[in-house]
């Protein structure tokens, strides 16, 4: 009777897709997995066991908080986050980081479960099962694929990663049956490299670059493509040669440090763009919270740099179109522009554009002294994910900014409920850096549940919670616009004893001095930490972040001065 060659000992045992799966993950280089378990990703996560903390697998509280992670993970290191939630309900909870990690360009990787492969489609009420998970997660990636073997997952894994790295980077999909995980089959996992940056055209660059050679007051938008590429010393290189303001989008900020003497905030931007002749958007949509284009190219020369060709397009009509990465196309014009004169220093006239921020900022008190607390507080190393909150509003116009990679916002899709979670990828990205995450008493509830994730992983991060006991920004436009509030107050719990009940240190303040002693604190510690501030109603800094907000605050004619001549 023959041997059975699968009980040899010295046998080689054929992997199952699960394994394969975390064979290609760390063959690319994937240090972290941010997951919940179930069962239809059992033989995914004996898969990640199986390489013996190769992989870290981290279990938060909430499969909310595996895509804040793993976007937080990303955007704060330029590495992928990754992570593994259930089908159905699992995607469902996890589709709010997804769709912030989109709107913010973030290099995130899912890989969600799915039903067993012949019930997909057939609505026979499967568990977890819910009808068209695939397009629901199209409708916040890139790329999305199925594997329906598990041969073709390794293959699959590197074509998702491939795809984080062509274009703008939004996030991946990949789903895999529970029966896929589980059958075997020979795999082929190999290295993953990652595609070659795509350099705009060299002629095209030519002709850019003697758009801004003849400009007499060149203005640079950088957007979050910036970041996305790595190109902010390429940024600051062009920026420096040609003399041009960079004004930086919500998106870009970081791109430049604020002190550059070049850089200029979003609403900076309101004081430069009226009087630039050649605009250079570089990584940035272009357009304003309405829609339309930052500047009308009938005015000036308008100049666009982007991965995306659909940011290129209408409602844009730019002089001149320039598809591919920031970081290369900045570097070909920079090189282009080699030996152009030397210009005027514009020192002088960006000090006028600060000074005359500086001035629409001063009222919005007390939210610029907390901002200024935190700046005290938080070392020039350390990471802040700005929530959305009364504090946090004004911080993306007010916070200085000394890296990139160290301010993080939800983005256009103004998720609230995504700063704790967010940081706590962060801090597993960056594990000698502080990360603080500001957050409103109602944004904290959303995930207030992963302080358990923070204590168990002993992660450098602290929550600073500002408590005003409601939904203060929504309380205040309610009564500005109706004479009363509604829905907006909220009962909170003692958030020190529930931070204390985890086993976190946590401290209550009420003045900004006491904030700052606090932080500090919280951040020589090391650990996990909780500061609870106590504060009241704040003015609104709308009229400072939305230039066509009711009441908005006019730029000044020309607060430039005089342009000096190129």
């Amino acid at each position: 009777m023959a041997s059975n060659p699968s009980l040899t000992p010295d046998a080689p045992v054929t992997p199952t897709g699960g394994q394969a799966l975390a064979r290609q993950l760390a063959a690319a280089g994937v240090q972290h997995v941010f997951g919940v378990p179930g069962v239809q990703l059992d033989f995914a996560v004996e898969g990640l066991a199986s390489l013996e903390g190769a992989i870290q697998y981290m279990v938060p509280r909430h499969e909310q908080a595996t895509s804040y992670m793993a976007d937080g993970y990303a955007r704060s290191t330029g590495r992928v986050g990754v992570a593994m939630v259930v089908p159905g309900p699992g995607v469902l909870n996890a589709m709010a980081g997804l769709s912030t990690a989109y709107a913010c360009c973030s290099k995130v990787l899912m890989v969600a479960g799915q039903i067993h492969l012949p019930f997909i489609g057939k609505n026979l009420g499967m568990l977890h099962e819910v009808r068209e998970q695939s397009r629901i997660l199209e409708s916040v990636t890139k790329w999305r694929a199925l594997a329906d073997k598990p041969a073709a997952v390794a293959g699959l894994v590197r074509d998702a990663l491939a795809s984080l790295h062509t274009g703008t980077p939004r996030p991946a999909a990949l789903e895999i049956p529970p029966d896929v995980l589980q059958a075997r089959a020979a795999d082929d996992v190999r290295p993953f490299v990652p595609p070659a940056p795509v350099a705009p055209d060299a002629a095209l660059i030519k002709s850019a670059a003697a758009l801004l050679r003849r400009a007499k007051f060149p203005v640079i938008v950088a957007g979050g493509g910036v970041l996305a590429a790595g190109a902010s010393a390429e940024l600051a290189r062009l920026a420096e040669r040609l003399q041009a303001p960079v004004a930086i989008t919500e998106g870009g900020l970081g791109s430049l440090p604020t002190h550059h003497p070049l850089a200029a905030s979003p609403l900076g931007a309101r004081a430069l763009l009226p009087h630039a002749d050649c605009v250079l958007g570089v990584g940035t949509r272009f357009v304003d919270s309405r829609g339309l284009p930052l500047v009308d190219s009938a005015r000036a020369d308008v100049i666009l740099l982007n991965a995306d060709a659909v940011d290129l397009g209408l409602p844009r009509q730019p002089t001149l179109g320039l598809m591919g990465d920031a970081r290369a196309g900045l570097a070909a014009l920079v090189a282009e522009l080699d030996g152009l004169p030397a210009r005027a220093s514009r020192a002088a006239d960006m000090e006028r554009v600060r000074a005359w921020c500086q001035e629409q900022i001063a009222p919005m008190e007390p939210q610029g002294s907390w901002l200024r607390a935190l700046r005290a507080a938080i070392p020039e190393d350390g990471i802040l994910i700005n929530e959305l909150t009364q504090v946090g509003y004004l911080g993306t116009i007010a916070y200085p900014i000394r890296a990139p990679r160290s301010f993080l916002t939800p983005g256009y899709q103004g998720t609230l409920g995504y700063g704790w979670a967010t940081a706590l990828g962060a801090a597993v990205g960056n594990p000698d850096k502080p990360v603080v995450a500001i957050s409103g008493d109602g944004g904290f509830g959303w995930n207030l549940q992963e302080l358990a994730t923070a204590k168990r992983y002993g992660l450098r991060a602290v929550a600073v919670v500002f408590n005003d006991s409601a939904f203060g920004n929504v309380k205040r436009m309610q009564i500005g616009q109706f004479g009363r509030a509604f829905g907006s107050d909220l009962v909170n719990p003692d958030f020190v004893k529930l931070a204390q009940a985890f086993g976190i240190d946590a401290e209550r303040v009420s003045e900004p001095a006491a904030l700052q002693a606090a932080l500090a604190s919280a951040v020589a510690a090391k650990r996990p930490g909780l500061i609870e501030v106590t504060v009241g109603a704040m003015p609104s800094p709308w009229h400072l972040l939305r230039s066509h907000y009711k009441a908005a605050t006019p730029p000044p004619p020309n607060p430039l001065g005089e342009v000096p001549a190129a």
